[in-house]
Order: structure tokens, then C-alpha cells, then sequence
């Protein structure tokens, strides 16, 4: 008996989860083929952002790009902006393990806007954090504590050491 998508897609799941990435990749891949058969877009375009995200484990990271690029337009065509989001942040990691340090926060910074834009701090927080990584990694100092500091204002609820933190970097130069 052939497995539905959804099946596929579970025991992707449940094989990242253990750290079996190459039984993720290959249920993954089977789950988007089979969603693409049955001209499911958006089951299509989650099973390739999962795709994505298992590559990327497997230290794959071209495959990774070429698995989640337009994946974004899919999302976005069916209004879905928290999967936009990160499909853009899936884009912006396969992007930095690739070296492509502007591209991916490009964007970083695109799937932080979206995160935004549907008040999800905690994720946008996320992004901006990973951003500001490539940034440092980049040699980008200032660049890199402004994206603390937006990354700290995306926080509702600071802890004491993120409000610490966002004292410090207020004391910055400017650009």
C-alpha cells in the first residue's frame, strides 16, 4: 500500500526528531513528490521546507537552498505569512552555510519584517539573532548590535539579563 503524504511527512518528522536525517531526507522528498502528484502547493511547499531544514542537519546545504527556493511564493500566494516567514528563514540559513552572507541577510531580514507583521516577536527575535550571527561572522560589529538591539525589542517579555543587554547596547556608537 502506498503512504499518503501526511504519512510521509510524520515519519519525517519523527526521523529528524532522532537525529536520523537521512531517513527524514528521504521521507521528506517522498512527501513532497507525493503532495506534488496530487497538486497539493502548499503540502508540496512544507514538505520541501522540511526538506530544507534536514538537509541543512545533513550538511547539504546547496540541496537545502534548491529545496526551499520559491517555496516563499507558494506561502505568500495563499496568504500564509507565518510559513512565508519561514521559508524566508530556511532560504536565509541554507544561504549563510553556503557563504552567501548578504543574500542570507537579505534574507533574515525579509522573514523578520513578516514575522512582524503577524506579531510574532519570539520568532522574529530568532531571525534577527541569526542575522546579526552572519553579520558578526562578517565583520559587521556595529551592524551586529543594532540587530541585538532590534532583536531585544522584538522580546514582549525581557528577562533581566535582555534588559541588562539592551542598556549596554543603547550606549553604542551610531553608524
Amino acid at each position: 500500500m502506498t503512504q499518503t503524504p501526511q504519512t510521509l511527512s510524520s515519519a519525517g518528522k519523527k526521523s529528524f526528531e532522532k537525529g536520523d536525517f537521512s531517513a527524514a531526507i528521504q521521507a521528506f522528498a517522498d512527501a513532497a513528490a507525493a503532495y506534488t502528484e496530487k497538486n497539493d502547493l502548499l503540502g508540496t511547499a512544507e514538505a520541501k521546507n522540511n526538506l530544507s531544514v534536514a538537509l541543512l542537519q545533513a550538511e547539504r546545504p546547496a540541496e537545502a537552498l534548491k529545496s526551499v527556493l520559491g517555496t516563499d511564493l507558494v506561502f505568500a500566494e495563499a496568504g500564509d505569512i507565518l510559513r512565508q516567514a519561514m521559508a524566508f528563514g530556511n532560504q536565509a540559513a541554507a544561504l549563510d552555510a553556503l557563504g552567501r552572507s548578504d543574500e542570507a541577510i537579505t534574507a533574515y531580514d525579509t522573514s523578520a519584517k513578516l514575522f512582524e507583521e503577524i506579531n510574532e516577536g519570539d520568532l522574529q527575535a530568532m531571525v534577527i539573532k541569526s542575522a546579526a550571527a552572519v553579520k558578526l561572522r562578517s565583520g559587521q560589529i556595529t551592524d551586529t548590535a543594532f540587530s541585538m538591539m532590534e532583536s531585544l525589542n522584538a522580546i514582549k517579555k525581557p528577562s533581566l539579563f535582555q534588559r541588562f543587554l539592551k542598556f549596554i547596547l543603547r550606549y553604542l556608537p551610531t553608524k
